[in-house]
């Protein structure tokens, strides 16, 4: 708490004294005084992360609920520092207290003591029998299970033999260069911080039932009967929807191999987290889609689900299109995978290479969420960001990208107001004297904290992108990008490696967006006619540097937009004068922000006398 606190003065104490500088809590600016991260945005030249390579063995039987693994872990210190503990993520115990109860657990083929009954938290201590050296590496064996609960969410049971494994196994948690090991609880409603590792997963199920999973299939001649294998195939360079296994194949016993049980084998490098659906009766649809148009790369787009699920009929092409515009568009790199695959279930939520979707009647809705989840895969898989304590470095791109798409995929107009309805009026129309700044570490925020983590930084980035142009915003997000790519960044990481790869100067728009108590709320004070047209002031009551057209109504009846970047507030975030040229006489002036919402429009408009 007691740090908590110091993040938060300081924060506060730079915006009392007005200033516009970026500044950054001691302890994070640590990692810039020791060379791990650069103020031009790039990692620095002592920078490093450790990483794990996890072998899992999971034993699932339908309709017993008991989840059975067994786990090998080699972590790799990678860091300057001897760790004499480790640090053990068990997720699932936020659902359920001790949750997850290990059997046994033993570290260089040292059995340590584990009381499960201590054992209640997310974050479980391991002292080593030996300390763990800088560059050396340390094998964990740890033998586990839990239950998996009937009320389905992030993970669950779908239905009597559908099942959704997520957060399911003990891992070790991120030690990082700016606060060690990350210790942040769970509590269900923020999300994870996990290191880029290494997995090869081996699940055991009975006759009849059908694993999809994070990663690559290995041994697809082994579970699949043959015809079953040659239409996955045959998908992996179809632009169709194949339809793999069908209500027909299921009832005839023709889907996987009829021995008494299976084991399905997955790998998948370099990656933050894995995920795993069971089934013994979901169709199971595929295709591929081109993500890279130099390379011709394919990637495959899967969807698992219930036959009654009609908007699961289209998930394979609303996930072909997703992956191809992402891929091309924003954030404009090929998606990363070799797959994705969308799994009906009831939580609306992103797993690298995976999507758990809840069914919907309404497939614009739908479609949107579809597009949603699977634009979580460039933040935060993509890029490691910390969900768990910077939420706005991917729940606010993820948002962007969502109202990005949906302008190609519903036009301007329908994606303009599904984003005003859905993410921004409820919060711009709501009250502002309680506003935390974007910066505000999430477990810390104490108002609004759907707005911080998704509608307040969209905004921001969209604010931005005006303010740059398309281009020049899309060269800096690449810097970005490409700088922290598989590694870890912080809210300063963006900050510097956007105002770098634009060549501007950007710690004003950072400061008032992320570090402010602001919200949006122009007032049209005044309007004066000048030699050219008209001198308009106008006051930023709720101080974000927001764009905003000037709509001009003729007395003839016509109308004529002036758009305004957020430039024009780099000088003077509170009043600005703006001058639009016009030789027409002018009956009305509005200020019109569009997705800006303005929290007060009954002062947009002013009538010249």
């Amino acid at each position: 708490m007691i740090r908590q606190l110091i993040l938060l003065a300081t924060f506060f104490l730079a915006l009392q004294s007005g200033a516009q500088t970026l500044t950054i809590p001691a302890e994070i600016q640590k990692a810039y005084d020791s060379g791990t991260r650069s103020p031009d945005g790039k990692p620095g030249k002592n920078y490093w992360q450790n990483h794990g390579r996890y072998a899992i063995n999971l034993t699932v039987m339908p309709p017993d609920s008991t989840i059975r693994g067994v786990e090998e872990i080699v972590y790799f210190n990678n860091s300057p520092n001897t760790l004499s503990s480790l640090n053990m993520k068990l997720i699932m115990n936020f659902r359920e207290a001790s949750a997850i109860k290990v059997d046994e657990i033993m570290v260089q083929g040292k059995k340590l003591e584990w009381d499960n009954a201590k054992a209640i938290f997310t974050n479980q201590p391991v002292n080593l029998p030996a300390p763990l050296m800088p560059h050396d590496s340390v094998k964990l064996n740890i033998t586990w299970h839990y239950t998996l609960l009937h009320s389905p969410a992030r993970d669950g049971i779908i239905d009597s033999a559908s099942y959704y494994l997520a957060y399911f196994y003990p891992r070790v948690s991120v030690y990082d260069d700016y606060k060690g090991w990350d210790t942040q609880p769970h509590y269900g409603s923020l999300e994870f911080y996990n290191d880029f590792n290494d997995y090869t997963v081996q699940v055991t199920v009975p006759a009849n039932f059908m694993v999809w999973a994070t990663g690559t299939l290995q041994n697809p001649a082994d579970v699949l009967q043959p015809a079953i294998a040659a239409r996955l195939q045959q998908s992996m360079t179809s632009d169709s929807t194949i339809h793999v296994a069908t209500p027909a194949d299921w009832g005839n016993k023709k889907v996987t191999t009829q021995n008494a049980r299976n084991t399905w084998k997955w790998t998948a490098t370099n990656i933050s987290d894995i995920a795993i659906g069971i089934s013994d009766h979901y169709d199971w649809d595929a295709a591929s889609v081109i993500v890279d148009n130099k390379t011709k790369r394919r990637v495959s787009m899967q969807a698992a689900f219930a036959d009654s699920a009609t908007d699961f009929h289209h998930s394979v092409q609303f996930g072909r299109n997703s992956l191809a515009w992402f891929s091309n568009n924003w954030p404009g790199i090929p998606y990363p995978y070799s797959k994705s695959n969308a799994f009906q279930g009831f939580a609306d939520m992103e797993y690298p290479m995976m999507i758990n979707d809840s069914h919907s009647p309404d497939l614009v809705f739908a479609q949107l969420v579809q597009d949603h989840e699977q634009a979580h895969t460039y933040f935060p898989f993509y890029m490691g960001t910390n969900e768990s304590y910077y939420a706005f470095m991917d729940e606010g791109w993820a948002t962007t990208f969502e109202y990005l798409i949906g302008i190609a995929e519903k036009g301007q107009k329908a994606a303009d107001a599904f984003y005003k309805t859905f993410r921004v009026d409820r919060w711009t129309h709501g009250p502002h004297t309680k506003e935390n700044p974007i910066i505000t570490p999430s477990p810390d925020v104490t108002f609004g904290g759907g707005n911080n983590a998704y509608g307040k930084p969209s905004l921001s980035y969209l604010a931005l992108k005006d303010m740059l142009g398309d281009k020049l915003f899309k060269k800096a997000l690449h810097n970005y990008m490409n700088n922290w790519n598989g590694k870890h960044p912080i809210p300063w990481d963006y900050f510097y490696s956007m105002e770098k790869g634009a060549k501007k100067k950007l710690d004003w728009f950072f400061h008032n967006w992320f570090y402010t108590t602001g919200y949006i709320d122009l007032a049209l004070t005044k309007a004066d006619k000048t030699s050219k047209g008209y001198a308009l002031s106008i006051n930023n009551i709720g101080g974000f540097a927001v764009p905003f057209d000037v709509i001009a109504t003729y007395d003839d009846g016509s109308t004529e937009s002036f758009h305004q970047t957020p430039i024009v507030w780099e000088q003077n975030q509170q009043a600005i004068t703006v001058h639009i040229k016009t030789r027409k006489k002018v009956k009305t002036l509005k200020l019109d922000g569009g997705i800006f919402v303005d929290a007060n429009e009954k002062d947009n408009t002013f009538i010249p006398f």
